[in-house]
């Protein structure tokens, strides 16, 4: 709610002293300078930015079709309309779809003012130069959401602990109860909504080097696929094999350690550590338990890339 009001506030003041500075140049249609400075405000910098350049060669090819047709054949609602047919055709083929709309109420003055000279022409790119930007100067306080992104990547994070503790119980319980993974509908959600405001806090910066939160997030995706491939391991273990105490408190301690700035490298000589006492075990008994110390042996190799993930990201 506090956002919305800011950016309200913000959009509101970049209208109105978009219209102020035009009625202060005496330019004709001062308002107009206030509805484009609404519609040149995009949600990051890079977007408004983008969307400006687009939009001013937009403008200049509707001065060309607009200036040819009035004064060939006269300044008329018919030819405004024939005007709009040639415009919009232009802008769907160049992709310029948000300037239509505004590019087009700003050539409408020409029908009012009956020419297009040198001093209409001129009235109509103040409008423009104007309302555009101002719409600019509201996003050049527009700043990335440092406090936000970092609890999403919090909530993320500990969404992924959560699991992995799940796993270290299921090992020991093959009734845990509820083990069907629909814990991972909400980490997902988590993890759709940080990257979303991390690429938004991407667009809100002039350069590129700040990448650290989408590789960072790049990073947990991709640990939490490798995670569903765990999960569907643990899943089929029917026993309580031999190895299972030593797998089971293993994930439970990566669980504990699971943070962003671990490295990681502890974690990856323990578990070879756990790889090679479990070849010490005694051979399973029975059919059920060599199912299930294979699912777990599977489940340390997808662990081990879970783990590795997360040392080529620190490394990088």
């Amino acid at each position: 709610m506090k956002q919305i009001f800011i950016n309200t506030l913000k959009i509101s003041l970049a209208a109105i002293f978009a219209i102020l500075v035009a009625q202060f140049l005496h330019l004709e249609f001062a308002v107009s300078a206030g509805i484009v400075a609404i519609l040149s405000v995009q949600p990051t910098k890079k977007e408004t930015l983008r969307t400006a350049l687009s939009r001013f060669l937009a403008f200049a090819v509707a001065l060309v079709i607009s200036g040819v047709l009035f004064n060939l054949l006269g300044f008329s609602i018919p030819v405004f309309l024939l005007y709009l047919v040639l415009f919009i055709l232009i802008c769907q083929w160049r992709g310029w779809i948000s300037s239509m709309a505004m590019d087009s109420v700003l050539i409408s003055h020409f029908i009012s003012l009956g020419n297009t000279g040198i001093a209409e022409i001129k009235n109509e790119v103040l409008l423009f130069i104007v309302g555009v930007g101002f719409g600019i100067l509201v996003n050049l306080f527009l700043r990335k959401k440092t406090d936000y992104i970092e609890e999403l990547k919090n909530q993320t994070d500990e969404k992924i602990k959560l699991v992995l503790h799940r796993m270290s119980l299921r090992i020991l319980n093959p009734d845990f109860a509820d083990y069907d993974g629909t814990c991972f509908i909400s980490l997902n959600q988590s993890l759709f909504t940080a990257k979303k405001q991390a690429e938004e806090n991407f667009n809100n910066q002039f350069t590129s080097r700040d990448t650290y939160d989408k590789r960072y997030l790049s990073m947990r995706e991709n640990q939490t696929k490798v995670l569903h491939e765990m999960f569907k391991c643990v899943r089929e273990i029917k026993t309580v094999p031999k190895t299972a105490s030593m797998v089971a408190n293993f994930l439970e301690k990566v669980s504990i350690e699971y943070h962003k700035d671990n490295d990681v490298q502890t974690l990856l000589s323990e578990l070879l550590q756990i790889r090679e006492k479990m070849k010490t075990v005694p051979l399973p008994q029975n059919r059920a338990e060599f199912e299930d110390r294979a699912n777990l042996f599977t489940l340390l190799e997808r662990l081990q890339e879970f783990l590795e993930l997360k040392s080529e990201f620190v490394k990088s």
